[in-house]
C-alpha cells in the first residue's frame, strides 16, 4: 500500500508540479442500493462517483456498466471490467435473499432500503483509505475491516447479528479483502490517471450582480452570481474597499451538466449604503488576479424616461423642420 501511495502521488503531479495542482481530498464511491418493497419484489440501482462527478452507471437487468465519461474505464482491460461486471451481478442477485430470509430475526420492516458502499479516499499527507460499508435506511449498519465484519456503533443488536452471520463466510470475506485492498485501489489509481487532464482542467468563472427579493423597507438584497467554474473550490466575498462584509449568505455550490459549478452569495444592506460595495471572486483559473464587480445604484425610472424621450422629441422636431423646408 505504501508503494501504491507513492505511485499515486507521481500520477497526480503533472510535469513535476506540486500537490496543490490536484485538489485533495478526493474520493471514489461505488453505491449499490437495494430497495425491498415486499418479500418477492426487490429493485437494485448502482452507480460510481468520483467526488460529485458520476463516472459510471449500472444496468441491473444485464449487469453491464455504463461509462459516463470518456475515461471511465480507467486503465483496466476489457477482461478485467467484464470480471467486475460479473462479480457485481452475482452479488446483486445473491445479496437481497439474505435480508429477505432474516426479516423477522433482524426486525426489518417492508419497505426498506439497504445501501452497500465501497470506495477509497485520498487525503493530503495520509495513506489511501479504502472501505466497504453497509447501511440500513441511510444509517450505518456494518463495515468490513481486516477480514471481518464489524458492527456500527448505531447498528445495535441488528448489526451484531448480521456480523455474526457474515463472518461465517470465510472464503467470501477473503475475496472481499482482496477486492478492497488490491482491485479497488488499482481501479481508483487508473481512473485518476486516465481522467487527469479532465480533473486538472481550469475553467474561468463568469460573474454578474443582481438584486433578490427585498428584505424590507429601505433595504436591498445584493446577489453575486458566479457560474461555470472548475475546479469546485472558489472564494466569493462582498467587500467595502478591502474590508470583507459580515452577514453574507452563501448558497450551495450547485453542479452544471457540463461538470462545472454555480454559486451565489447574498448580502442584506441598507439601500443608501449599497453604493461602493463590490463582489470579489477568487479562483485558481484566474491566475492570481481576482475578479471584482462593483455595485452601482440603478438609475431612476425618471432619468431613464428622459434619456429615451428627449432624443426622440428632438429627432421628430428636426424631421418636421426639414419637411417644411422641403
Amino acid at each position: 500500500m505504501l508503494f501504491l501511495q507513492l505511485v499515486l502521488f507521481v500520477v497526480l503531479l503533472p510535469d513535476g508540479g506540486s500537490e496543490d495542482d490536484f485538489q485533495l481530498p478526493i474520493s471514489i464511491r461505488m453505491i449499490l442500493t437495494s430497495s425491498f418493497y415486499n418479500h418477492s419484489w426487490t429493485q437494485n440501482q448502482g452507480s460510481a462517483w468520483l467526488d460529485e462527478l458520476q463516472t459510471h452507471g449500472w444496468d441491473s437487468k444485464t449487469g453491464a456498466f455504463t461509462y459516463l465519461q470518456p475515461w471511465s474505464k480507467g486503465n483496466f482491460s476489457n477482461k478485467e471490467l467484464k470480471e467486475q461486471e460479473r462479480s457485481l451481478h452475482i452479488f446483486s442477485t445473491g445479496f437481497p435473499p439474505i435480508f429477505h430470509n432474516h426479516v423477522r430475526q433482524w426486525q426489518l420492516e417492508y419497505p426498506f432500503q439497504v445501501q452497500v458502499v465501497k470506495g477509497c479516499e485520498l487525503h493530503f499527507g495520509k495513506a489511501l483509505e479504502c472501505y466497504l460499508r453497509i447501511a440500513y435506511q441511510g444509517s450505518d449498519l456494518v463495515n468490513f475491516q481486516n477480514m471481518t465484519w464489524q458492527p456500527s456503533p448505531k447498528g445495535g443488536s441488528r448489526a451484531q447479528q448480521i456480523c455474526k452471520l457474515f463472518n461465517q463466510y470465510y472464503v467470501v470475506n477473503k475475496i472481499v479483502h482482496v477486492h478492497i485492498n488490491d482491485i479497488l485501489p488499482r481501479f481508483f489509481l487508473g481512473l485518476l490517471d486516465a481522467g487527469k487532464a479532465y480533473l486538472l482542467r481550469q475553467v474561468r468563472p463568469e460573474a454578474w450582480l443582481s438584486t433578490g427579493p427585498s428584505p424590507g423597507p429601505g433595504r436591498l438584497l445584493l446577489v453575486c452570481h458566479v457560474s461555470g467554474f472548475y475546479p469546485k473550490s472558489v472564494g466569493v466575498m462582498w467587500m467595502w474597499g478591502e474590508q470583507e462584509q459580515w452577514g453574507t449568505q452563501r448558497g450551495d455550490i450547485l453542479p452544471h451538466a457540463d461538470g462545472t459549478w454555480y454559486l451565489r452569495v447574498m448580502l442584506d444592506v441598507v439601500a443608501r449604503e449599497a453604493a461602493g460595495l463590490s463582489c470579489r471572486v477568487r479562483h485558481s483559473s484566474l491566475g492570481g488576479q481576482d475578479m471584482v464587480l462593483y455595485w452601482e445604484q440603478p438609475h431612476s425610472m425618471g432619468l431613464v424616461f428622459l434619456a429615451v424621450i428627449v432624443p426622440v422629441v428632438l429627432l421628430a422636431g428636426l424631421v418636421l423642420w426639414l419637411w417644411k423646408c422641403w
